[in-house]
């Protein structure tokens, strides 16, 4: 399991732009991403961390790497990125 806090997903939009971008180097992969704690559960059999990070960050967004049980984020909550209107 391959897990990323991305402190900049805000909405809906953005959950489906880092699912779509882990898909495109990773097809078979079992994405969870839970927009409340900004918290990307990756599970790859292919590709490793770097890719899948690099994929997001192509994708717009800043994932930083941590561990698997890690605790939800602290970030203060943001308003909707814009792309959803």
């Amino acid at each position: 399991m391959i897990v990323f806090n991305v402190n900049d997903m805000t909405c809906g939009h953005c959950v489906v732009a880092v699912t779509k971008a882990v898909k495109a180097v990773e097809p078979a992969a079992t994405v969870s991403v839970d927009l409340r704690t900004k918290v990307v559960q990756i599970d790859a059999t292919r590709a490793d961390g770097q890719t899948l990070k690099s994929a997001i960050a192509d994708a717009g967004y800043t994932p930083v790497e941590a561990a698997p049980a890690a605790a939800p984020s602290a970030a203060p909550a943001r308003s909707c990125c814009g792309s959803c209107h």
